[in-house]
């Protein structure tokens, strides 16, 4: 839109002494004629833009020139531009840095522009990942369905779902939704979802129940494991699951969750070789014994 690039072409002025005309046309993705006509049209609402001629020249804003500060303290600014600064971090196209330039705007977000935390919240699959997100965004606004490909502890199958938001929980990036599948909520990990579409069919929005809105309605603890850990983990158990997940007793770190993925809790235990021993279930002191004795084999 043009009040888009208009705002978002003053705050560039207002951050940079100057700026050329297809330093501009680049950024915001027009001809270097449209940039003419925008440079005109902020004259014409009382903005001193000045053009310097020749090498070294451009586009600048007279001196001395100010807008009036947000209602956004320089705090609540810093907040929003690290938050802007990690789904960008994962999303494609300009949307996020003209967002920037606009918070830019502010005198005191320039110094919030500097923020000192980075969000980065890409992974090794950032391409792929960003092309699953567009998708799936792009089928949550139009209130399309898509299918895909999806890999868990079972095996594959083949899914197709309402999706209603992408979140990034748990170290991981999902997509929420309704499973045609299934008939239920589910969440998705986008690492383990391949070969997506988006379909043509439409769906109507269902109510999300009350018990699903935190998400952690789609992975719910069915299992308790008791176990007990050498206290050389103890950095482990606290970077893991916090410190209130275990308790120091006389023979080591008595740790005890619920988990509902027997797998990915076995492989997680697993990881910590003899550091930790398992009271309970005993499904897991079977999987784990059956394991070990499969390792031993292949070492013999």
């Amino acid at each position: 839109m043009k009040l888009d690039r208009l705002l978002g072409i003053l705050t560039v002025l207002l951050q940079t002494e100057r700026v050329t005309a297809p330093e501009l046309a680049e950024k915001f993705e027009v001809n270097r004629r449209t940039i003419g006509r925008d440079i005109d049209a902020l004259c014409q609402a009382g903005i001193p833009i000045v053009t310097h001629q020749g090498t070294g020249g451009g586009i600048s804003i007279a001196e001395g020139f100010k807008l009036d500060k947000s209602v956004l303290t320089a705090g609540e600014l810093s907040g929003i531009i690290a938050a802007l600064k990690g789904i960008g971090s994962v999303s494609s196209g300009p949307r996020i840095a003209r967002t920037l330039d606009k918070l830019g705007a502010n005198s005191d977000a320039v110094v919030s522009l500097r923020e000192p935390v980075v969000i980065d919240l890409a992974s090794y699959y950032k391409g792929e990942l960003t092309n699953k997100i567009e998708t799936i965004k792009q089928a949550i606004l139009a209130r399309r369905l898509i299918e895909f490909d999806y890999h868990y502890s079972k095996g594959e199958s083949r899914r197709q779902i309402e999706p209603y938001l992408v979140a990034f929980q748990w170290t991981a990036w999902y997509v929420f939704g309704f499973c045609l599948d299934r008939q239920d909520w589910r969440m998705f990990k986008l690492n383990r979802l391949l070969n997506l579409s988006l379909c043509d069919q439409a769906f109507t929005l269902r109510e999300i129940p009350p018990e699903r809105r935190g998400f952690d309605g789609g992975l719910t603890d069915h299992h308790k494991l008791v176990a007990l850990f050498d206290r050389s983990v103890k950095y482990l158990l606290i970077e893991s699951y916090g410190m209130d997940s275990f308790r120091e007793t006389a023979d080591g770190l008595r740790f005890e969750i619920g988990f509902t993925n027997q797998g990915y809790m076995v492989g997680w235990l697993l990881s910590f070789g003899d550091k930790v021993k398992v009271l309970e279930p005993q499904s897991v002191v079977d999987e784990i014994q059956k394991i070990a004795k499969n390792i031993l084999k292949r070492y013999q």
